[in-house]
């Protein structure tokens, strides 16, 4: 599979379940954190090479349609910004109707990681993972 990292790309797909909800019967604001934040985290650590990344930032975050027990989400993210040790990711979720395959936005947002050592301190991110965005190269090992 071929991986355009500036483009949106399919990370992960959840199914909401009735332990993922509240009172009101819709997935917790929580959980979906949780899922982009591991998915997040899964790009960044795919794009980087290296496993060991950690969040730094996650931006504001509105929820533009409820999610019920059943229903599929869909995550996609893309590689928005490359620093020196650090890079940002665009992600979103979405609602995936399994009956017509339309799916409608849940809620985005940006996050930010950090490549670390050993101990914890932010180190460069490898050269050659430069090129992959400065040279719009598609990685064939996604």
């Amino acid at each position: 599979m071929m991986n355009d990292w500036q483009g949106m790309n399919l990370i992960s797909t959840h199914i909401c379940k009735t332990r993922d909800v509240g009172n009101h019967g819709n997935l917790f604001g929580g959980v979906m954190l949780s899922w982009l934040d591991e998915a997040g985290a899964a790009l960044a650590a795919e794009f980087a090479e290296t496993g060991k990344i950690v969040t730094k930032h996650i931006s504001a975050l509105d929820f533009q349609r409820a999610v019920r027990p059943g229903q599929l989400i869909k995550i996609y993210g893309r590689i928005s910004h490359l620093g020196r040790t650090s890079l940002k990711i665009e992600i979103e979720a979405r609602r995936h109707s399994v009956y017509n395959g339309t799916q409608k936005p849940v809620c985005n947002c940006e996050m930010a990681f950090v490549r670390i050592d050993g101990d914890g301190e932010a180190v460069p991110i490898a050269p050659h993972i430069r090129d992959k965005i400065k040279n719009g190269e598609k990685n064939e090992n996604s």
